[in-house]
């Protein structure tokens, strides 16, 4: 990936979610939450997403707890 001063947020929300989705199709649903959060951080434009506080409640309510769900949260973070 780029330097981040020259990827489009879209782009680099693009990348975290991909990465991210890895970790779902291996069933690991907890590891694919931490890489999305983090990867969000490394991008001046996304750096305090949402996503990371409304997922961490929605893991912890027991909400992300499958693949699907789990898929459904990633790709819905905009």
């Amino acid at each position: 990936m780029a330097s981040t001063t020259e990827t489009s947020r879209a782009d680099h929300l693009a990348w975290c979610k991909e990465r991210a989705l890895e970790y779902v199709e291996i069933g690991d649903n907890a590891q694919a939450f931490a890489s999305l959060v983090s990867d969000l951080a490394k991008h001046p434009d996304t750096k305090g997403h949402a996503a990371g506080e409304l997922g961490l409640m929605l893991m912890l309510a027991g909400q992300l707890s499958t693949g699907p769900k789990m898929r459904e949260f990633i790709n819905g973070c905009n």
